[in-house]
């Protein structure tokens, strides 16, 4: 980080403050605390698993509405700030008001994971669009990539203290987390989220947008229609969409159902979070490896790389179940390591490579759009799981189905490069 500026050191500081929601609440602590307390509320397994997928397409629904305008609305001068602070509100005090959350009470949980992931969803809207003031299009790459590999070291710290207070206040004995060490972890996250914030707030400057409007709603959905109206006249720019639209569909909802998902085939918690908090470890490298990769080769060739390891985990989650006793721990690990390869690098660039291709002046706009692509697109992997999950009893037709998802996200991002757009390759 000693070589970025200041404003990019303040912007990539966010990654490490809300990395630590990623994992504790999206990923790991949250996921195994909600099939718990759903268990003592009376809902079996894949009940709870298609209750937490149907929850992230909810909120993953509301975002997708909302982006467009408030992202159309961002770009008036000096207002990307003020929208990033209201939904870095709502994610922090939703996240703490998670310590009332009671044994069982599985309808509460859902609701309030349900506000935390749009307060955390809505602020990253304004935010990946402030990437257009931090830096040049030339850095972009490297400013990205920094974010989300210091965002998976900056999320061990909160993560690795949460695990430790859990783990001491249950005796050791991880199979039934304790409730109150969740609730301390909760509190952890939140705090760590919206401190890590404070830099950002006061170094990152909008430096570019439209002047404000007497009626800027009305003004907003005016430019949002012209725009929706000639987007497909941005040729490269609606095929990345496109194709972002089905591979970070798969992506997401890997990162938001596997611990879930190795729950239910029989893994231990304690194994579950160890392997996670390795996770991290070893995914801040390869974020930033992919950085330099893209710089050598480019960055579309590294997108099609992440979109093919992610293709061979989803193969691989599929005959999880299938796996023996002996066998079922080890794979898993491999596909952890494989997810930690990749997960960074293919958000990180898609982040960059879109920001590159934009009009600078309209970020907020084309980024609104970005959000609501990758938004529909988590509507759709969750709810496809959690319902193949529960319609059939197999987690593994649920898992198998997200296979397709990289296969459309691989044909979309060729044609992408095949598009004359009078854009550079990126």
């Amino acid at each position: 980080m000693t070589r970025l500026t200041k404003t990019e050191r303040s912007w990539v500081l966010y990654d490490w403050a809300n990395s630590a929601y990623s994992i504790t609440i999206t990923t790991a602590i949250f996921p195994l605390f909600f099939g718990q307390i759903a268990r003592e509320g009376g809902l079996s397994d894949t009940a709870s698993t298609a209750v937490l997928g149907y929850g992230n397409s909810l909120y993953a629904l509301v975002i997708a509405l909302l982006a467009p305008i408030l992202g159309t609305m961002a770009d008036y001068k000096g207002m990307r700030k003020k929208f990033f602070t209201t939904f870095l509100i709502v994610g922090t005090a939703a996240t703490a008001l998670m310590i009332l959350i009671q044994p069982g009470a599985w309808i509460p949980a859902i609701v309030l994971y349900i506000l935390t992931a749009l307060g955390f969803a809505g602020a990253n809207i304004f935010y990946d669009a402030c990437l257009v003031d931090v830096t040049d299009p030339q850095r972009m790459d490297k400013v990205s990539t920094s974010g989300f590999g210091w965002g998976y070291i900056g999320s061990t710290f909160p993560f690795v203290a949460s695990l430790v207070i859990i783990f001491l206040m249950a005796d050791g004995d991880m199979s039934v987390l304790n409730i109150t060490g969740v609730r301390i972890a909760f509190i952890i996250t939140a705090l760590w989220w919206f401190v890590f914030s404070i830099p950002f707030l006061r170094n990152v400057k909008q430096r570019y947008g439209i002047d404000p409007s007497p009626r800027p709603i009305r003004d907003a959905f005016s430019r949002l229609y012209q725009t929706f109206k000639h987007i497909r006249s941005y040729k490269k720019i609606f095929l990345f969409l496109l194709a972002y639209f089905f591979y970070i569909d798969g992506v997401g909802t890997i990162i938001k159902m596997a611990t879930d998902y190795g729950s239910k085939m029989g893994i231990s918690s304690t194994i579950l979070l160890l392997d996670l908090m390795g996770l991290q470890i070893v995914a801040f490298p390869f974020a930033l490896l992919y950085g330099v990769l893209a710089k050598k080769t480019s960055t579309r060739f590294m997108l099609f790389v992440g979109i093919g390891i992610y293709t061979l985990i989803t193969i691989l989650g599929t005959l999880l179940p299938f796996m023996g006793p002996g066998m079922l721990i080890p794979m898993f690990i491999i596909i952890s390591f494989l997810v930690a390869t990749s997960q960074g690098g293919i958000q990180a660039l898609s982040r960059s490579y879109f920001g590159a291709i934009i009009p600078p002046d309209q970020a907020g706009e084309f980024f609104g759009f970005f959000d609501i692509f990758g938004k529909f697109a988590a509507i759709m992997g969750p709810f496809i799981m959690g319902f193949a999950t529960q319609a059939t009893g197999s987690y593994s037709v649920g898992i198998g189905c997200i296979v397709i998802l990289f296969a459309l996200g691989a044909f979309f991002l060729v044609r992408c490069g095949k598009a004359d757009s009078g854009t550079a390759e990126t």
